[in-house]
């Protein structure tokens, strides 16, 4: 059964799912809330423990009164009721102090209760604050109370505390309440002002480049569609630029490349009859070779073969309007009589204003197509003549073309020079591009077109070489495999 084409839907990339489908407001937003949620988690370990550090000092303030009063009382020891109250007001089940080496003790019970830790502030390292926080916060209270030891105020040496557990972890149950409360408000204004300043200055501005290059992809080659840049001098802008400058350039080649495509079908119009025309010419061209006129019949060969060539290369030129140049059939050749017929057809050996030069070993043996190497040589010579002919008009002298070879290392090396204008340096970006690389005035560029396919599907290069003077294009034909090689 055959397969239906796919059409662009089935191609297209399907969409992502989940979170990734948000948008990058959306998603620059989610990040700053917790970007700033985890900054505010820095600041809160170190506020926690301080909170509980101040919660704690002020129970030893007050208990540090108590001592005070302790130490007014006349027998060392006052009413039971006022020592309630000033448990009390301390919140403490006990207060102790050390003045002039005795221990004052004021508590309800004989004996102090037993405690679940012992905290002394005197000493303590923010490591130890921190630690002994998150421990409370995560940590169910104790049964027992805790005994807090801090620096003693007057003639004292320390005061001590018995507290219960319970209420400091509440306090501080609170304060972190407020702290998360405070932070989720800090966290949404941070987030919803870097929100508005990045969809002002980043997002809004994507969202113009992303939804331009839809529009271009749908026409690209409408100009209207191009972008306009904005003079913003940053990244954005030179995007926009940078775009700006790719979308001319693409539709420009988009144009020229329709233009090429029409004018590809004209010409394998047009060269679909020539070789009608040319077929005619060669049926009575035929006759000719029956002629009783000597130098008809010498030439008439010749005239035949050429015929036969131009309808190869009329018929080789609707293939190409279809795909591309055909495969080389590869063929041990002499060059130097491939170069000596080229020079016949364009006249050279008659021409007495023109100085040609085969300068071609006999025995050199180039394997190549013989039919597609005529066409480069032939194209490299005309265009050398013409531009000889341009430099007789503008300056005296004798105009030469010479051609020469030779092999290097199993490589044929080629040269056409010419003592002529050279190549303008206009034409040597795109010298072997059709339509862009001509080298004579009002010219197409097809000839070294061509010639620089034809030598690229024999696996070889063609370049200009620098020279003082005229032009240089040097061709290099690929080694001769041997044994299969």
């Amino acid at each position: 059964m055959q397969q239906p084409d796919l059409d662009a839907t089935q191609l297209s990339v399907s969409l992502p799912r989940g979170l990734t489908r948000l948008g990058l407001s959306a998603k620059l937003l989610l990040l700053t809330v917790l970007f700033v949620m985890l900054a505010e988690i820095l600041i809160y370990l170190p506020s926690v423990a301080n909170f509980r550090r101040n919660w704690l000092n002020d129970r030893l303030a007050a208990a540090q009164v108590a001592v005070l009063v302790l130490e007014g009382a006349p027998n060392e020891r006052l009413p039971e009721e006022s020592e309630a109250r000033l448990l009390m007001g301390v919140g403490a089940r006990a207060i102790a102090a050390r003045v002039g080496g005795a221990r004052r003790l004021l508590s309800l019970d004989s004996i102090p209760p037993t405690v679940a830790r012992k905290v002394d502030l005197r000493d303590a390292s923010w490591m130890t604050a921190l630690k002994e926080a998150v421990e409370i916060l995560v940590a169910p209270p104790h049964d027992m109370p805790i005994r807090v030891i801090g620096q003693a105020m007057g003639g004292a040496d320390f005061v001590e505390i018995v507290i219960d557990e319970a209420p400091l972890r509440r306090a501080m149950l609170v304060f972190s309440g407020n702290i998360l409360l405070i932070s989720l408000l800090i966290s949404i204004l941070t987030a919803g002002l870097v929100y508005l300043a990045l969809n002002w200055m980043i997002v809004g501005p994507i969202r113009q480049l992303a939804a331009n290059v839809m529009e271009f992809e749908a026409d690209p080659e409408n100009p209207h569609r191009i972008i306009e840049p904005s003079q913003r001098a940053d990244e954005i802008g030179e995007a926009e630029r940078a775009l700006a400058r790719m979308q001319m350039t693409l539709a420009g080649e988009l144009r020229t490349k329709k233009h090429l495509a029409e004018l590809g079908l004209a010409v394998s119009k047009v060269n679909h009859d020539l070789r009608n025309m040319l077929a005619s010419a060669q049926l009575m061209s035929d006759r000719l070779v029956d002629t009783r006129d000597a130098k008809i019949r010498r030439f008439a060969p010749r005239l035949i073969a050429t015929l036969g060539r131009a309808i190869e290369f009329c018929q080789a030129t609707l293939a190409y309007g279809r795909a591309a140049e055909a495969t080389p059939l590869l063929r041990e050749i002499a060059l130097r009589q491939l170069v000596a017929e080229q020079a016949e057809m364009l006249g050279l050996p008659e021409n007495k204003q023109l100085g040609f030069v085969n300068d071609v070993p006999a025995e050199l043996i180039a394997r190549c197509d013989p039919d597609q190497m005529a066409r480069v040589l032939l194209n490299l010579m005309r265009n050398s003549v013409q531009a000889l002919a341009q430099e007789r008009a503008e300056n005296e002298g004798q105009p030469v073309l010479m051609v020469k070879a030779q092999q290097l290392d199993g490589s044929v090396l080629l040269r056409v020079t010419d003592n002529g204008p050279g190549v303008p340096q206009r034409a040597k970006a795109n010298l072997f591009q059709a339509f862009r690389g001509s080298v004579t005035p009002g010219g197409t560029g097809l000839g070294l077109a061509i010639a620089a396919e034809l030598v690229r599907l024999h696996g070889g290069m063609i370049e200009l070489e620098p020279s003082e003077t005229g032009a240089v294009f040097k061709v290099t034909l690929p080694a001769r495999r041997q044994n299969g090689n």
